[in-house]
């Protein structure tokens, strides 16, 4: 099972009141609420290995290169030209600093924790999955890993439609139920459409429905702007003028929209714990922050 961390811990942070606070008075509404989306998904899933996958660069500068506008409406602050950090992202104020608090619990517990710099969560998620030798859910937010998903593999995406405890399984027939597409072909539609929560601007006049139709009838990107190029296909003349026209986004965008499959990711044990990696630092950060029975729930999952 593989998390996409920032996705859950952003949903817990708006789905619990920021009146759940530390001893200290510091909301941990996100802290808390990550802790009983992973008791439930354990309890619910009996995942044997376990990873929260991180952003250690959610707007990477290879992607932003390629297509400048990749996420720039979420810049809060960018960092200083050469510099090998990170732009800073807009978050709520009181959810970044629950952010290192998720961090130290995750480690206390021994529930592997993998970013890697330079590349966002996705493309931990991709490098992981692609190095599957098994059935992987992933467990996400994010409509954008359902070009992961996979039948023949048994990879699936677990999308949260109510906290975690409703979730939507989607696998292939779902896909091409609500899509038309498979999970290769999720990645070029999105990129098509566009995705404006990305800054991905798609080909303008290019929906969803319309880029559906056109991967139903082409297959894919490239049978696509073939289809385009060819005078005899049927491809419609508005629909050509907007595809060549769009050419230079089109060349580009695929390794922007497509997570990554060779992140440098460490190999390192990722099996499910069913004790604590360190309890005294568990008990006191229990302490300091109050985690409460969120915590126990956790334990009580692992345990099991």
């Amino acid at each position: 099972m593989l998390l996409d961390t920032a996705s859950l811990y952003f949903r817990a942070y708006f789905g619990v009141p920021d009146s759940v606070r530390a001893p200290d008075g510091t909301p941990v509404n996100a802290v808390r609420g990550l802790l009983d989306f992973i008791a439930r998904l354990v309890q619910d899933h009996h995942p044997d290995d376990l990873v929260a996958c991180m952003d250690a660069d959610w707007r990477p500068q290879w992607r932003v290169d390629l297509i400048p506008t990749y996420k720039a409406h979420r810049v809060a602050e960018e960092a200083p030209a050469g510099s090998a950090e990170p732009d800073t992202e807009e978050i709520p104020d009181t959810l970044s600093p629950q952010v290192p608090i998720i961090e130290d619990v995750l480690d206390a517990l021994g529930i592997a924790r993998i970013g890697a710099a330079g590349y966002e969560a996705d493309d931990i998620i991709g490098t992981l999955t692609a190095r599957a030798d098994g059935p992987v859910d992933i467990v996400t937010g994010d409509r954008d890993l359902f070009q992961l998903v996979d039948d023949r593999r048994g990879i699936r995406v677990l999308y949260p439609l109510k906290g975690v405890g409703t979730l939507q399984l989607t696998d292939e027939a779902l896909l091409r139920e609500k899509y038309g597409v498979d999970g290769p072909g999720y990645a070029d539609l999105a990129l098509l459409r566009g995705d404006p929560s990305d800054g991905l601007p798609g080909v303008p006049g290019i929906g969803e429905k319309t880029a559906a139709k056109l991967l139903a009838a082409y297959g894919d990107l490239a049978g696509i702007m073939a289809a385009a190029e060819d005078p005899a296909s049927k491809v419609t003349p508005a629909q050509r003028t907007r595809l060549l026209t769009a050419r230079p986004y089109v060349e580009v965008a695929p390794k922007v929209v497509k997570v990554a499959d060779d992140a440098p990711v460490p190999d390192i044990d990722h099996t499910l714990p069913a004790d604590p990696a360190d309890p005294e630092r568990l008990e006191a950060l229990a302490a300091q922050w109050g985690l409460g029975g969120a915590l126990q729930r956790l334990l009580a999952a692992l345990r099991r």
